[in-house]
Protein backbone atom coordinates (compact mmCIF):
# COMPACT_ATOMS: atom_id res chain seq x y z
CA UNK A 1 0.00 0.00 0.00
CA UNK A 2 1.58 3.32 -0.76
CA UNK A 3 1.79 6.32 1.22
CA UNK A 4 -0.68 8.33 -1.10
CA UNK A 5 -3.14 5.56 -0.46
CA UNK A 6 -2.68 5.55 3.13
CA UNK A 7 -2.71 9.18 3.36
CA UNK A 8 -6.07 9.27 1.39
CA UNK A 9 -7.37 6.89 3.72
CA UNK A 10 -6.30 8.69 7.12
CA UNK A 11 -8.26 11.85 5.36
CA UNK A 12 -10.93 9.95 4.48
CA UNK A 13 -11.19 8.54 8.02
CA UNK A 14 -10.81 12.48 9.37
CA UNK A 15 -13.61 13.73 7.18
CA UNK A 16 -16.13 10.85 8.69
CA UNK A 17 -15.07 11.24 12.09
CA UNK A 18 -16.03 14.70 12.25
CA UNK A 19 -19.11 14.25 10.30
CA UNK A 20 -20.18 11.37 12.42
CA UNK A 21 -18.81 13.41 15.22
CA UNK A 22 -21.70 16.11 14.27
CA UNK A 23 -24.07 13.31 14.65
CA UNK A 24 -22.62 12.02 18.26
CA UNK A 25 -22.87 15.31 19.22
CA UNK A 26 -26.83 15.84 19.01
CA UNK A 27 -27.58 12.47 20.14
CA UNK A 28 -25.65 13.71 23.24
CA UNK A 29 -27.41 17.22 22.93
CA UNK A 30 -30.63 16.10 24.58
CA UNK A 31 -28.79 14.31 27.53
CA UNK A 32 -27.14 17.73 28.26
CA UNK A 33 -30.49 19.72 27.76
CA UNK A 34 -32.61 17.60 30.40
CA UNK A 35 -29.51 17.11 32.81
CA UNK A 36 -28.28 20.94 32.52
CA UNK A 37 -32.26 22.16 32.98
CA UNK A 38 -33.26 19.38 35.78
CA UNK A 39 -30.04 17.37 36.80
CA UNK A 40 -31.21 14.45 36.45
CA UNK A 41 -30.02 11.77 33.94
CA UNK A 42 -32.00 10.17 31.65
CA UNK A 43 -30.88 6.04 31.41
CA UNK A 44 -33.45 6.08 28.45
CA UNK A 45 -31.89 8.30 25.85
CA UNK A 46 -30.62 5.21 23.95
CA UNK A 47 -33.96 4.02 23.63
CA UNK A 48 -35.06 7.61 22.62
CA UNK A 49 -32.59 7.22 19.72
CA UNK A 50 -33.96 3.71 18.88
CA UNK A 51 -37.28 5.14 18.44
CA UNK A 52 -36.19 7.97 16.05
CA UNK A 53 -34.90 5.71 14.10
CA UNK A 54 -37.86 3.69 13.78
CA UNK A 55 -39.31 6.46 12.55
CA UNK A 56 -37.50 6.77 9.41
CA UNK A 57 -37.36 2.66 8.96
CA UNK A 58 -41.06 3.10 8.88
CA UNK A 59 -41.32 6.09 6.31
CA UNK A 60 -39.13 4.15 4.28
CA UNK A 61 -40.53 0.75 4.49
CA UNK A 62 -44.21 1.37 5.92
CA UNK A 63 -44.96 4.39 3.76
CA UNK A 64 -42.53 3.84 0.92
CA UNK A 65 -41.72 7.71 1.08
CA UNK A 66 -38.20 8.68 1.02
CA UNK A 67 -36.21 7.86 4.94
CA UNK A 68 -35.45 11.41 4.95
CA UNK A 69 -39.00 12.67 4.98
CA UNK A 70 -38.58 10.61 8.75
CA UNK A 71 -37.37 13.64 9.82
CA UNK A 72 -40.35 15.38 10.91
CA UNK A 73 -41.95 12.74 11.38
CA UNK A 74 -39.36 11.55 14.17
CA UNK A 75 -39.16 14.94 15.69
CA UNK A 76 -42.58 15.04 16.35
CA UNK A 77 -42.52 11.36 17.74
CA UNK A 78 -39.57 12.52 20.19
CA UNK A 79 -41.11 15.33 21.75
CA UNK A 80 -44.52 13.48 22.42
CA UNK A 81 -42.45 11.15 23.94
CA UNK A 82 -40.36 13.58 26.12
CA UNK A 83 -42.92 15.41 27.27
CA UNK A 84 -45.18 12.56 27.71
CA UNK A 85 -42.40 10.40 29.89
CA UNK A 86 -42.13 13.65 31.82
CA UNK A 87 -45.76 14.26 32.94
CA UNK A 88 -46.04 10.56 33.09
CA UNK A 89 -43.44 9.15 35.15
CA UNK A 90 -40.50 11.92 35.84
CA UNK A 91 -42.02 14.54 37.74
CA UNK A 92 -43.59 11.87 40.20
CA UNK A 93 -39.65 10.67 40.20
CA UNK A 94 -38.54 14.14 41.36
CA UNK A 95 -40.43 13.88 44.41
CA UNK A 96 -38.36 10.82 45.83
CA UNK A 97 -34.23 10.34 46.46
CA UNK A 98 -31.80 10.67 43.64
CA UNK A 99 -31.81 6.83 43.41
CA UNK A 100 -35.25 6.67 42.37
CA UNK A 101 -34.47 8.77 39.57
CA UNK A 102 -32.05 6.56 38.21
CA UNK A 103 -33.53 3.54 38.76
CA UNK A 104 -36.81 5.10 37.39
CA UNK A 105 -35.53 6.25 33.96
CA UNK A 106 -33.32 2.77 34.27
CA UNK A 107 -36.77 1.39 33.96
CA UNK A 108 -38.13 2.91 31.44
CA UNK A 109 -35.12 2.60 29.08
CA UNK A 110 -36.35 -1.58 29.65
CA UNK A 111 -39.91 -0.97 29.03
CA UNK A 112 -39.40 0.91 25.82
CA UNK A 113 -36.24 -1.78 24.92
CA UNK A 114 -38.55 -4.50 25.29
CA UNK A 115 -41.94 -2.61 23.96
CA UNK A 116 -39.77 -2.06 20.98
CA UNK A 117 -38.91 -6.25 20.72
CA UNK A 118 -42.57 -7.01 21.19
CA UNK A 119 -43.40 -4.80 18.41
CA UNK A 120 -40.46 -5.03 15.48
CA UNK A 121 -39.00 -8.39 16.76
CA UNK A 122 -34.85 -8.72 17.49
CA UNK A 123 -34.12 -8.42 13.90
CA UNK A 124 -31.54 -5.89 12.89
CA UNK A 125 -33.10 -3.82 9.97
CA UNK A 126 -31.73 -0.97 7.41
CA UNK A 127 -32.73 1.26 4.72
CA UNK A 128 -31.77 -0.13 1.48
CA UNK A 129 -32.91 2.81 -0.73
CA UNK A 130 -33.24 6.71 -0.92
CA UNK A 131 -32.38 9.96 -2.23
CA UNK A 132 -28.61 9.59 -0.62
CA UNK A 133 -28.52 6.12 0.49
CA UNK A 134 -25.32 3.99 -1.47
CA UNK A 135 -24.26 7.38 -2.46
CA UNK A 136 -20.69 8.88 -2.74
CA UNK A 137 -19.29 12.57 -2.36
CA UNK A 138 -15.63 12.53 -3.91
CA UNK A 139 -13.55 15.24 -2.08
CA UNK A 140 -10.53 14.01 -3.94
CA UNK A 141 -8.08 11.42 -4.79
CA UNK A 142 -8.98 8.55 -3.08
CA UNK A 143 -11.15 10.46 -0.68
CA UNK A 144 -14.97 9.48 -0.85
CA UNK A 145 -17.49 10.36 1.59
CA UNK A 146 -20.72 8.59 1.74
CA UNK A 147 -23.37 11.19 1.23
CA UNK A 148 -25.71 9.69 3.64
CA UNK A 149 -22.96 10.68 6.33
CA UNK A 150 -22.30 13.82 5.18
CA UNK A 151 -26.14 14.84 5.03
CA UNK A 152 -26.43 13.60 8.53
CA UNK A 153 -23.43 15.76 9.43
CA UNK A 154 -24.62 19.15 7.80
CA UNK A 155 -28.17 18.10 9.46
CA UNK A 156 -26.54 18.23 13.06
CA UNK A 157 -24.92 21.06 12.61
CA UNK A 158 -27.80 22.51 11.70
CA UNK A 159 -29.91 21.11 14.28
CA UNK A 160 -27.15 22.65 17.25
CA UNK A 161 -27.78 25.97 15.43
CA UNK A 162 -31.23 26.02 16.10
CA UNK A 163 -31.05 24.95 19.47
CA UNK A 164 -28.68 27.41 20.32
CA UNK A 165 -31.12 30.22 18.30
CA UNK A 166 -33.90 29.19 20.65
CA UNK A 167 -32.09 28.87 23.80
CA UNK A 168 -30.30 31.85 23.37
CA UNK A 169 -32.84 34.38 21.24
CA UNK A 170 -36.25 33.62 22.29
CA UNK A 171 -38.26 34.24 25.78
CA UNK A 172 -39.09 30.20 26.03
CA UNK A 173 -34.75 29.35 25.68
CA UNK A 174 -34.21 32.56 28.30
CA UNK A 175 -37.05 31.04 30.61
CA UNK A 176 -35.37 27.71 30.32
CA UNK A 177 -31.93 28.90 30.61
CA UNK A 178 -33.28 30.55 34.16
CA UNK A 179 -34.67 27.98 35.23
CA UNK A 180 -31.30 25.80 34.90
CA UNK A 181 -29.32 28.50 36.41
CA UNK A 182 -32.06 28.27 39.63
CA UNK A 183 -35.60 26.50 39.30
CA UNK A 184 -36.60 28.46 42.62
CA UNK A 185 -35.82 32.10 41.71
CA UNK A 186 -37.03 31.52 38.06
CA UNK A 187 -40.14 30.59 40.12
CA UNK A 188 -40.28 33.74 42.08
CA UNK A 189 -39.84 35.66 38.60
CA UNK A 190 -43.02 33.99 37.46
CA UNK A 191 -41.60 30.92 34.62
CA UNK A 192 -43.56 28.09 34.82
CA UNK A 193 -40.44 26.10 35.29
CA UNK A 194 -42.67 22.88 35.62
CA UNK A 195 -43.72 22.87 31.90
CA UNK A 196 -39.90 24.38 31.29
CA UNK A 197 -38.74 21.05 32.73
CA UNK A 198 -41.28 19.28 30.19
CA UNK A 199 -40.44 21.27 27.26
CA UNK A 200 -36.90 20.37 28.09
CA UNK A 201 -37.17 16.64 28.15
CA UNK A 202 -39.83 17.60 25.06
CA UNK A 203 -36.68 19.50 23.54
CA UNK A 204 -34.32 16.55 24.56
CA UNK A 205 -36.14 13.89 22.53
CA UNK A 206 -36.49 15.75 19.25
CA UNK A 207 -32.80 16.10 19.22
CA UNK A 208 -31.80 12.78 19.87
CA UNK A 209 -35.12 11.33 17.80
CA UNK A 210 -33.99 13.61 14.44
CA UNK A 211 -30.19 11.77 15.40
CA UNK A 212 -31.80 8.33 15.15
CA UNK A 213 -34.04 9.54 12.00
CA UNK A 214 -30.05 10.82 10.67
CA UNK A 215 -28.21 7.38 11.73
CA UNK A 216 -30.70 4.69 10.34
CA UNK A 217 -29.93 6.18 6.45
CA UNK A 218 -26.59 3.90 7.25
CA UNK A 219 -26.60 2.42 10.31
CA UNK A 220 -28.85 -0.74 11.37
CA UNK A 221 -31.76 -0.24 13.67
CA UNK A 222 -32.78 -3.19 16.45
CA UNK A 223 -34.43 -2.64 19.75
CA UNK A 224 -31.07 -2.62 21.70
CA UNK A 225 -28.94 -0.25 19.38
CA UNK A 226 -29.84 2.20 22.33
CA UNK A 227 -27.24 0.51 24.26
CA UNK A 228 -24.29 1.60 22.33
CA UNK A 229 -25.18 5.23 21.73
CA UNK A 230 -26.77 5.72 25.27
CA UNK A 231 -22.34 5.23 26.54
CA UNK A 232 -21.34 7.29 23.26
CA UNK A 233 -23.60 10.10 24.72
CA UNK A 234 -22.50 9.94 28.03
CA UNK A 235 -18.68 9.98 26.96
CA UNK A 236 -19.38 12.99 24.80
CA UNK A 237 -21.27 15.08 27.77
CA UNK A 238 -19.04 14.13 30.27
CA UNK A 239 -16.14 15.50 27.69
CA UNK A 240 -18.15 18.14 26.52
CA UNK A 241 -19.31 19.46 30.30
CA UNK A 242 -22.77 18.49 31.64
CA UNK A 243 -25.30 21.21 30.78
CA UNK A 244 -22.92 22.36 27.85
CA UNK A 245 -24.60 23.08 24.33
CA UNK A 246 -21.22 23.84 22.88
CA UNK A 247 -19.58 21.60 24.40
CA UNK A 248 -21.51 18.53 23.32
CA UNK A 249 -20.76 19.66 19.75
CA UNK A 250 -17.14 20.12 20.14
CA UNK A 251 -17.04 16.91 22.58
CA UNK A 252 -18.97 15.06 19.43
CA UNK A 253 -15.97 15.67 16.82
CA UNK A 254 -13.82 14.41 19.49
CA UNK A 255 -15.87 11.39 20.02
CA UNK A 256 -15.96 10.70 16.35
CA UNK A 257 -12.80 11.29 15.38
CA UNK A 258 -11.70 8.31 17.90
CA UNK A 259 -14.01 6.16 16.63
CA UNK A 260 -12.72 6.53 13.67
CA UNK A 261 -9.12 6.33 14.57
CA UNK A 262 -7.70 3.03 13.32
CA UNK A 263 -7.11 4.31 9.48
CA UNK A 264 -5.11 6.61 10.67
CA UNK A 265 -3.03 5.23 13.14
CA UNK A 266 -2.33 2.58 10.39
CA UNK A 267 -1.46 6.23 7.86
CA UNK A 268 0.56 7.06 11.43
CA UNK A 269 2.30 3.43 11.58
CA UNK A 270 3.61 3.06 8.06
CA UNK A 271 4.83 6.66 7.66
CA UNK A 272 6.65 5.96 11.28
CA UNK A 273 7.47 2.48 11.15
CA UNK A 274 7.00 1.72 14.75
CA UNK A 275 6.19 -1.99 15.39
CA UNK A 276 2.68 -0.90 16.35
CA UNK A 277 -1.39 -2.66 16.17
CA UNK A 278 -2.74 -2.36 12.25
CA UNK A 279 -5.84 -0.51 11.82
CA UNK A 280 -7.01 -4.13 11.25
CA UNK A 281 -6.52 -5.05 15.33
CA UNK A 282 -7.28 -1.09 16.13
CA UNK A 283 -10.87 -1.69 14.58
CA UNK A 284 -11.32 -4.24 17.27
CA UNK A 285 -10.75 -1.46 20.24
CA UNK A 286 -12.36 1.59 18.68
CA UNK A 287 -15.20 1.88 21.50
CA UNK A 288 -12.58 1.21 24.09
CA UNK A 289 -10.71 4.77 23.32
CA UNK A 290 -14.22 6.52 23.84
CA UNK A 291 -14.47 4.61 27.27
CA UNK A 292 -10.78 5.32 28.25
CA UNK A 293 -11.66 8.98 27.20
CA UNK A 294 -15.00 8.88 29.76
CA UNK A 295 -12.85 7.20 32.01
CA UNK A 296 -10.30 9.72 31.96
CA UNK A 297 -12.62 12.85 31.58
CA UNK A 298 -14.19 11.66 35.21
CA UNK A 299 -11.00 11.44 36.74
CA UNK A 300 -9.47 14.38 36.19
CA UNK A 301 -11.57 17.07 34.98
CA UNK A 302 -15.52 15.80 36.15
CA UNK A 303 -16.58 19.37 34.94
CA UNK A 304 -16.00 18.68 31.58
CA UNK A 305 -14.08 21.11 29.10
CA UNK A 306 -17.20 23.75 29.03
CA UNK A 307 -19.39 22.18 31.76
CA UNK A 308 -20.72 24.69 34.30
CA UNK A 309 -22.41 21.70 36.33
CA UNK A 310 -21.15 18.55 38.29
Amino acid sequence: MTVETLLAQALKALVSGLTMGMVFGLVALGLTIIFGVMDIVNFAHGEFLMIGMYCGLLTYSGLGADPLFGLPIAAVVGFALGVGCYYGLVQFLLRGPMIAQLFGTFGLMLFLRNLALLIMGADPRGVHHGALVGKSFVMGPGIVVELTKLTAGIFSLLAFAAVWWLMNRTRIGLALTATALDGQAARYMGIPTEKMNAFAWGLGGTTVAVAGALLVNFWPVDPNVGLLFTMIAFTTVALGGFGSIPGAAFAGLIVGLLINLPPIWDAISAFSQWPILTAGEMHQFKYSFVYLAFFLIMVLRPRGLFGWKY
